[in-house]
């Protein structure tokens, strides 16, 4: 089965997943854990930021709006318009936390907090 990982402008969720994540200072924030997808209207809605931790244990999750990203082909890496200090009040949440994925009142807080227009619309 042939896999088909990026084009000039699509890329697959497995090769984003793990690509770091910087500020525009250049600091390193932490990597995309995973890909959010609306299942409805099939826009990427989030990338899971994973930061933290040691080995897998006590990372914690910021679910990063997909509009706040930007790929920067010299850092081979994401970019977001944050400092560390802004990112620390962000929301989060643990591994083991599902409220994330399933409370529209926390996504809106996430949407809010980073002045971007929610994926389904208001």
């Amino acid at each position: 089965m042939a896999h088909y990982h990026e084009t000039s402008t699509l890329i697959g969720a497995d090769k984003v997943e793990g690509t770091d994540v910087y500020n525009t200072a250049g600091e390193h924030l932490g990597t995309i854990h995973e890909i959010m997808i609306d299942k409805t209207s099939g826009k990427v809605a989030y990338a899971v930021m994973s930061f933290g931790g040691f080995l897998g244990m006590g990372e914690k999750y910021h679910p990063l709006p997909w509009s706040t990203l930007t790929y920067d082909v010299n850092q081979a890496g994401y970019v977001v318009n944050l400092s560390k200090q802004q990112l620390q009040d962000a929301p989060v949440f643990d591994e083991d936390e599902e409220t994330f994925l399933s409370d529209r009142a926390y996504e809106k807080r996430v949407h809010d907090y980073y002045g971007t227009t929610p994926y389904w619309g208001l």
